[in-house]
């Protein structure tokens, strides 16, 4: 098969009369295939119900310290949740807290907490003329609708291979005080699935920001979701480099097991420096007086030990890593040939990146669904939902069966065909 770009108009015209009628035949198949968001699929959250035997009416709820989870206290979380966590996120527990089910939640609560209160004695960010954050992109929706709801000005950092634009980064960070900030989710990224390289790291630890309140934002949302056992990424502990560069204080890590175990009855957690952890527990001890402590030991007594979270997570790879290679197999079989569009091969996390043509991404998505395929909306993966190039996608393979998810593969490889054609078609005219 010729590639698109070397067809003539007659071939053209000729392929997409006979894309308009596979795409008619999918529509006429009514179809429900949704592969809008990154949620683990029912297989996945099977794997966790020996949750709900870890503990029963007969448990001994208390800690190995005496406390009993059934009552008030411990701010912080309980010290055998924070040894679990710690190993994995691989960080030490005492610069840990626990939190509740939802690693967003606490983004959203760090960024609130330095608007209105401010960062370690800092000015508070609502009473500055200007804040500004930087979001590398595609990046993830989520966290740009945060600094979107309280009015932040965010500005597109390009993503690459090795991470983030570090040019880019360095020369923002250190010459405008109004940047507070910087999002990152540095292993198997959404939605590229990129990990950010040993490089790319160092230099976050060594930034040298003009604001004595700016703090990376490091969401390592991904930190054990590897689809392979002998090819997996790795990424250097960032508040080990930031302490060794003399930036202490300078990052806010997150993590959760929301896709490990329940997304919905998870456990969340922050790491930071010491420094940072006195400053949000004046916070915290205001807003709570603790988080559900018996959930914190139900994870604890359901895993025992991070080796068993790890093999607990090869079951997870099992069940998603043939969704992931089908998506790959039908983009290289229906699309290589015709040479239009990009997509990334991760190794890990919850998302493919796909680029079409320029000015074509709102078209395939929105073609895609009249034929019964949802999918996340183009133009999401940048801030203010605004794409300046109309071309990324991202696709979520997790969720649908296999059977159903190559079912919407099919029918998205013909929308992005008959989309592509068209538009080159118009060229053609002008």
């Amino acid at each position: 098969m010729k590639k698109y770009a070397e067809m003539s108009r007659q071939e053209l015209e000729e392929e997409i009369v006979a894309l308009k009628a596979q795409y008619k035949k999918y529509q006429e198949m009514d179809l429900n295939l949704n592969m809008a968001r990154g949620k683990p699929c029912r297989e996945q959250l099977d794997l966790s119900m020996g949750l709900m035997d870890a503990l029963n009416s007969e448990a001994d709820l208390s800690c190995e310290d005496g406390t009993d989870c059934r009552n008030y206290g411990v701010l912080t979380g309980i010290d055998e949740a924070k040894v679990l966590i710690g190993a994995m996120m691989e960080n030490k527990p005492e610069n840990i807290i626990i939190y509740g089910n939802s690693s967003l939640n606490v983004m959203y609560d760090t960024v609130s907490r330095a608007y209105t209160h401010g960062i370690m004695g800092n000015t508070p960010w609502c009473k500055l003329d200007k804040v500004k954050f930087l979001c590398p992109v595609p990046g993830y929706d989520r966290h740009f609708a945060i600094t979107e709801y309280f009015g932040i000005e965010m500005i597109n950092v390009d993503m690459t291979p090795e991470g983030p634009d570090m040019d880019k980064v360095e020369e923002l960070v250190s010459s405008d005080e109004s940047i507070k900030g910087i999002w990152c989710v540095p292993k198997y990224s959404n939605p590229q699935g990129y990990s950010y390289s040993d490089d790319t790291v160092r230099r976050f630890a060594r930034l040298k920001p003009a604001a004595k309140d700016f703090r990376i934002f490091w969401d390592n949302a991904y930190g054990i979701h590897h689809l392979y056992d002998n090819n997996q990424d790795y990424l250097i502990e960032i508040l080990e480099e930031c302490k060794k560069a003399g930036n202490p204080d300078m990052v806010y890590k997150f993590a959760s097991t929301s896709k490990i175990t329940f997304p919905g009855s998870g456990i969340a957690a922050l790491a930071t420096s010491l420094n940072n952890l006195d400053d949000i527990k004046a916070q915290l001890s205001n807003q709570t007086i603790g988080h559900d402590k018996v959930n914190q030991l139900r994870h604890v007594r359901f895993f025992g030990n991070i080796e068993n979270m790890k093999a607990h997570m090869r079951k997870h790879a099992d069940i998603i890593r043939p969704k992931f290679e089908a998506v790959l197999e039908i983009l290289d079989r229906d699309l290589t040939p015709c040479g239009i569009g990009d997509w990334t091969k991760p190794n890990g996390g919850y998302f493919i990146s796909f680029d079409a043509p320029e000015g074509c991404a709102k078209a395939i998505v929105d073609r895609a669904k009249k034929a019964g395929v949802t999918m996340t909306n183009a133009g999401a993966t940048y801030p203010y939902k605004k794409d300046p190039h109309d071309s990324n996608i991202r696709i979520a393979p997790t969720y649908p069966s296999l059977s159903d998810l190559r079912t919407a593969m099919d029918i998205f490889t013909v929308c992005v065909r008959l989309t592509a054609a068209q538009k080159m078609l118009e060229a053609m005219a002008e």
